[in-house]
């Protein structure tokens, strides 16, 4: 009989050669002296160097590394969604690979989803080893995600935070939206979201594969996924809505226009033509634009009751994994 996994830790990379046999028996140091039963799935983002080379010769040497290859560069999004549907453990821990992360905070972590009773824990790099142009940009990122979401965390971006597996289980990451983990858990049912201050370390091998063009891609992101997060079940809801009162407020004018018209002609008093006021032209679009919308809503409610496809990226290869 299989022993039960406690803690099953996914670590997306892309290009880490340098740093995947110190974190790889960092991470099997801690796990070992607090007593952990655990397994490492590192997810090969296409990488262009000999990570993957390395990640077969950890996990010939050690059971509890499992390798996922993809065979192009996806992103961290496809990467962890692509790591959770593999994990087995009571808790997922999510951590990135270039040792900015300390696999000796996964114990607390760990407590905090097991005997606290937390759905997700995020990280909070409190003190930060990052430029001015990386983390001045990360401030009003956090400002906005907490406006919007209303989830009080300081660093959404953390790549450090523990699941609980049914949190994993339940959520599809795609695009940028790895940081939004937490406002999609929550939109999903899972509100005890915490927050834990956690250790930021200096980055030893290689440099950061972000630019500030993640920003952009991120709040555009944040956009979408508040809107489908509110209206995926309903979107006649939003385009219906917009879409009467568009056009009740043009068919209003229009009305007004053409009794105006009537009420002059009847007390023979000069007044335009309903046709050449601009007035009415504006009123012809809100009917012709309201109709529209309502339509949008309508096709859109047909597409969301076929169900969805999933994501799906090409694999190149495995190690570890069971068929």
């Amino acid at each position: 009989m299989q022993q039960q996994i406690d803690i099953s830790i996914v670590v997306p990379l892309l290009n880490e050669e340098e740093s995947l046999p110190e974190l790889t028996q960092w991470i099997d140091r801690v796990m070992k002296t607090h007593g952990f039963i655990y397994e490492v799935i590192l997810v090969d983002d296409g990488s262009t160097d000999a990570s993957w080379k390395i990640i077969q010769e950890l996990a010939s040497r050690q059971p509890e590394i499992r390798g996922i290859r993809f065979n192009r560069n996806y992103g961290k999004s496809a990467a962890l969604n692509t790591g959770f549907k593999e994990t087995l453990g009571r808790v997922v821990i999510t951590m990135d690979a270039d040792l900015q992360d300390s696999p000796e905070e996964i114990p607390a972590l760990y407590d905090m989803i097991v005997k606290e009773g937390y759905d997700l824990v995020s990280g909070w790099k409190k003190k930060r080893y990052d430029p001015l142009s990386k983390t001045v940009p990360t401030k009003l990122f956090n400002a906005a995600t907490r406006k919007i979401s209303g989830i009080k965390l300081h660093d959404f971006n953390c790549g450090l935070k523990a699941y609980d597996q049914r949190v994993v289980k339940s959520v599809e990451v795609y695009g940028e939206m790895h940081r939004y983990i937490p406002v999609i858990a929550k939109w999903n049912g899972f509100g005890k979201i915490g927050e834990k201050v956690v250790q930021h370390r200096e980055r030893q091998f290689g440099t950061t594969k972000f630019g500030l063009e993640r920003f952009i891609y991120g709040f555009l992101d944040l956009m979408s996924i508040t809107f489908v997060s509110r209206f995926k079940k309903r979107p006649m809801h939003f385009f219906g809505s917009l879409g009467t009162i568009s056009f009740i407020l043009g068919f209003l004018i229009s009305f007004w226009l053409m009794a105006e018209k009537v009420y002059y002609s009847f007390q023979n008093l000069a007044v335009r033509n309903v046709t050449d006021q601009p007035l009415f032209f504006l009123a012809l679009v809100a009917v012709i634009v309201g109709m529209q919308l309502f339509l949008a809503g309508f096709l859109a409610e047909m597409i969301s009751l076929t169900g969805k496809k999933e994501n799906e990226y090409l694999i190149r290869d495995t190690v570890g994994l069971q068929d």
